[in-house]
């Protein structure tokens, strides 16, 4: 990661005006959502944070970090894994406030880099002035629904997006590949789906670094925090409704949308899970195959959301490599439509929607498609970037391009990095475009319903 700052770094000092200029973008075009969260009333005021940041002052403080709620009006406990609130102890040396601000730059930085290596198809069509199409898109996206209320909160999910993302693109890791997963697995569980694509895409060294990483983190909060560890694994890790009330309009997940029906029942929630599971790899493990892992990463994102017992709408923050796979390099029209329509949609608040009229007395046929939108559209998602996918299979009997395979030169053909063949099994697979997308770079009025739901069922967001 270092090296890919020092190159950072160098481009700025050769040609800074593009850079100053994105960042200026950047900041007139979503400076405003985090300058008015991190003003609003203290109550309501990076609620999320303030969860890690007790867990972290409990850990220094010896109190149970399981029993622990926040100040009123909210009272919301700790619902992470005991790693995360060791992990949260610098949090507790400055005021909330103060450490909101870093917090919102941090998540800021992040997406920036985000956009920078997803969207790179896309920006580097603007050649010297790449950064600042970077800082516009990345303006764009913290408009999404789910990305706003990361920095309403004060959330997690754009560190997780960064790490899996990170460890699947990186071309040349100085730290064994699967390590970023599976810290983002230790962290929050719901990043453990990207274990199993990897072990069902025969990455199986990778696979079993980021799950001994994860298990390795936990075994290591026992060892520190014991008490609090075996609260959390035998006892709070099953009481679902310590998240929040789980028909709660922000649960997008297919229990969620279950809930809300009435249908409580595993007996119709697994197997659903099992068919959303069984096409989601499918198409994660045909993507990883053509080369084209930034549609894994996307397809695998949107399973943790829908596979998820409880998943907020913050957790959609994958919606930002989404609509990287969607638009690809831009050169087809239609795609940039449909990317359009899919940011347009995360844009609105159309669950809350959907929660406001019910309570005004339409009915549930009516209301439930509009309150399940967000978990209906990732559902749609997913068929969207399978058939992307498909359409970016090589023709049969074409090797698919791998990036230990042969790559072109100026002088024509190389051969592969120690000689090992593009059709030999250990060959790993490079990112290939989709249709009208190239090689993502590597890193080398709903309001008061909101807040009236809010209110009355304390939905804790930060789980």
């Amino acid at each position: 990661m270092l090296h890919v700052l020092r190159r950072l770094r160098s481009s700025v000092v050769r040609d800074p005006l593009p850079y100053l200029l994105g960042l200026a973008v950047f900041v007139l075009v979503a400076g405003w959502i985090a300058a008015v969260y991190l003003t609003a009333a203290p109550d309501q005021r990076l609620v999320d944070l303030e969860v890690y940041r007790d867990a972290g002052t409990s850990v220094l403080t010896g109190r149970p970090v399981y029993d622990w709620l926040t100040a009123s009006p909210q009272l919301l406990p700790f619902t992470y894994p005991p790693i995360s609130a060791i992990f949260a102890m610098p949090l507790a040396f400055a005021p909330l406030q103060q450490v909101g601000w870093l917090w919102t730059a941090m998540q800021l930085v992040l997406l920036l880099g985000v956009v920078a290596v997803a969207y790179r198809p896309l920006t580097r069509r603007f050649g010297r002035w790449g950064p600042v199409a970077v800082g516009a898109i990345a303006g764009l996206l913290l408009w999404e629904l789910p990305l706003r209320d990361g920095i309403r909160f004060g959330q997690v999910d754009i560190v997780i997006v960064a790490l899996c993302l990170a460890d699947y693109l990186v071309r040349s890791p100085r730290w064994p590949r699967g390590l970023l997963i599976g810290i983002a697995t230790a962290i929050k569980l719901t990043p453990g789906v990207f274990i199993v694509h990897l072990w069902l895409s025969g990455r199986r060294r990778e696979a079993a670094t980021a799950a001994t990483t994860a298990i390795g983190l936990t075994a290591a909060a026992f060892l520190l925090i014991p008490a609090d560890s075996g609260d959390f694994w035998l006892r709070a890790l099953f009481e679902p409704e310590r998240l929040g009330a789980n028909a709660n309009t922000s649960n997008q997940s297919l229990r969620g949308m279950l809930l809300r029906l009435g249908w409580e029942h595993e007996l119709i929630w697994l197997p659903l899970v099992a068919l959303v599971a069984w096409y989601g790899f499918r198409v994660a493990i045909r993507a990883s195959r053509y080369g084209n892992e930034l549609a894994a990463i996307a397809v695998v994102g949107l399973l943790a959301v829908l596979l998820s017992p409880v998943a907020w709408i913050h957790h959609l923050a994958w919606i930002a490599i989404v609509l990287a796979v969607i638009v690809g390099d831009a050169t087809n029209r239609r795609r940039v439509a449909i990317a359009i329509a899919v940011w347009a949609l995360f844009y609105l608040k159309i669950p809350w929607w959907g929660a406001g009229l019910y309570r005004d007395g339409l009915p549930l046929l009516l209301t439930q498609p509009l309150q399940d939108s967000f978990g209906l559209i990732a559902i749609a998602l997913l068929v969207l970037i399978g058939r992307l996918v498909d359409a970016s299979a090589p023709a049969r009997g074409a090797a698919a391009p791998t990036r230990a395979g042969v790559a072109p030169t100026r002088a024509g053909v190389a051969p592969t990095r120690a000689g090992v063949a593009a059709t030999h099994p250990s060959a790993r697979a490079a990112p290939a475009a989709l249709p009208g997308q190239g090689q993502p770079g590597g890193l080398g009025s709903g309001d008061d319903r909101e807040q009236r739901e809010q209110a009355t069922s304390k939905p804790a967001h930060g789980r």
